[in-house]
């Protein structure tokens, strides 16, 4: 079983840039930390990406792959194994974000 995100794990874009997460869930924690639900706020910031010779940097996360029965607050957590698509100010998908280390403690489906 996948660990699930919290508010402590670590996620970048594939450009580099970091991930900060916003989550409104004051309530369930994993791992010593909030859980994070496709419906948190995931911005990313020092993207460096360029489309020619304009930058064009990652600017938030959209999840395309959540938890399938794991919930927090009516909302679908996140684990290590979910897809999110970084994404740029015009929503052009920029590549998949990269979950570098997350809690060890708690699974989720």
């Amino acid at each position: 079983m996948p660990n699930l995100l919290n508010a402590s794990s670590v996620m970048m874009c594939p450009h580099g840039g970091t991930v900060q997460a916003a989550t409104s869930n004051t309530h369930t924690k994993v791992g010593g930390d909030f859980a994070l639900r496709a419906s948190d706020t995931f911005t990313i910031a020092g993207c460096a990406f360029m489309l020619g010779s304009s930058p064009h940097p990652c600017m938030s996360i959209q999840w395309v792959q959540t938890d399938t029965r794991s919930q927090v607050s009516s909302d679908f957590t996140l684990n290590e194994a979910s897809v999110g698509l970084c994404v740029a100010a015009d929503q052009a998908p920029q590549g998949t974000v990269l979950i570098t280390s997350t809690q060890t403690r708690t699974g989720g489906l």
